[in-house]
């Protein structure tokens, strides 16, 4: 059998906004979802519109457009958090996590795709049987 495979799709985390994020209801701590125009939780009837001035926060666990903390968010390896935007994104960390085999394309803009700016304790291999855990353990969080 061959060893798993990871081929980079050349996104930025930016195009992951595309779909909801998810977060923590900042009213009810239930789990809420965030796009560009609105924040909404289903659980509580909260609805909100972005606050000003137009800031994004990409690279952390919050959304970038209301600043909430993510519901795909743990402590993992030691002092470090392990996050994801919505399960699309956390499949694709544990795609890469889990592939022994990573491929990268150079493509136009090299070194900005979300893959290539993992961090490097996430993909140590030294660190992939904790950071599947901590994934299982968020993706049970979506049930």
């Amino acid at each position: 059998m061959d060893a798993p495979r990871f081929r980079d799709p050349q996104i930025r985390i930016e195009d992951l906004a595309d779909e909801p994020i998810l977060v923590v209801c900042p009213r009810c701590a239930g789990r809420a979802s965030v796009t560009p125009d609105r924040l909404t939780c289903a659980g509580c009837a909260l609805v909100r519109v972005p606050p000003g001035p137009d800031y994004r926060a990409w690279n952390r666990p919050v959304d970038p457009f209301f600043r909430e903390p993510l519901w795909l968010r743990a402590d993992c390896c030691g002092g470090h958090t392990l996050w994801a935007f919505h399960a699309w994104h956390l499949d694709l960390i544990e795609r890469f996590v889990v592939a022994k085999l990573r491929e990268r394309e150079l493509g136009d803009r090299p070194g900005l795709t979300l893959v290539a700016r993992l961090p490097a304790w996430m993909t140590a291999a030294k660190h992939r049987d904790e950071v599947l855990r901590t994934i299982a353990k968020l993706r049970a969080t979506l049930s």
